[in-house]
């Protein structure tokens, strides 16, 4: 059984607002961005390959939505600048902030690169850190304003091969309280999303027993759908979530409790 999620026939609850995603491009970020716009809200995907970021937004354009995609690299301070500006160039505003862009370089410790730690590492976690400061004066002039940041339970559990990856999303969660509490002055609220085992190209590419094996680890007794984790942005992002900050939201079917 798959949970379908209610993003794409749910009530607008972004209506008018304008959001960055970052790896926009596919799968988690995809999904995020498809349901922001239909909740109403008007999106600007980023990623580091622009041209398949373009195209993964084009249907959605072309059935209306308003949404755009540019290139960006999100380890590059530059880029988190000029991506702020393309915003309000193109949208006029800018309400929301969703650091959902990473990458994944596995191995185990005597065998991983430090190239390969750094990258994990800068992506994930720094790319989030610049993006939060970029956006982070005009917020603070507007005094509103919101931030979502893509963590996964492999932060809160860890994953054998992973030490690159569970350290970069275990340091969102840090990232997320700190600046819940620098920016909570200014009516700014930043919280995280914490996803389990979700059905994207990534986990859909292990060996089928592999997967097996994860899946069965889950208390509800399946993967989830990336559809899922945007529906808990959506609500972290809108009205509904006002009074929640520095709040961590496990989108994982009970696994890793």
């Amino acid at each position: 059984m798959s949970g379908a999620g209610t993003s794409a026939g749910g009530g607008r609850l972004l209506e008018q607002q304008v959001a960055i995603v970052t790896g926009g491009a596919q799968g988690i970020g995809l999904a995020i961005a498809a349901a922001i716009v239909a909740h109403g809200g008007r999106v600007l995907v980023a990623d580091v390959n622009g041209a398949q970021a373009k195209e993964a937004v084009a249907s959605l354009a072309a059935s209306g939505a308003e949404i755009d995609a540019v290139a960006a690299d999100v380890t590059s301070e530059r880029d988190q600048a000029d991506l702020v500006e393309a915003c309000i160039a193109r949208f006029g505003r800018l309400d929301l902030l969703v650091n959902n862009a990473g990458v994944t370089r596995d191995g185990y410790i005597a065998k991983l690169t430090e190239a390969d730690f750094d990258l994990v590492l800068d992506v994930s976690l720094k790319g989030a850190w610049l993006g939060t400061r970029a956006v982070a004066p005009l917020f603070r002039q507007q005094q509103r304003g919101c931030i979502v940041n893509i963590s996964s339970i492999s932060g809160k559990v860890g994953n054998p091969g992973q030490t690159n990856y569970s350290a970069a999303k275990a340091g969102l969660i840090g990232l997320t309280k700190a600046a819940a509490k620098e920016l909570g002055p200014s009516g700014v609220r930043v919280n995280a999303v914490q996803p389990g085992l979700i059905r994207t190209a990534m986990t859909l590419a292990m060996k089928p027993e592999i997967f097996a094996a994860k899946e069965a680890e889950v208390p509800l007794g399946r993967a989830g759908d990336p559809e899922e984790v945007a529906d808990a942005v959506v609500y972290l992002a809108s009205p509904l979530a006002s009074y929640v900050t520095g709040a961590v939201i496990e989108v994982s079917g009970g696994r890793g409790l």
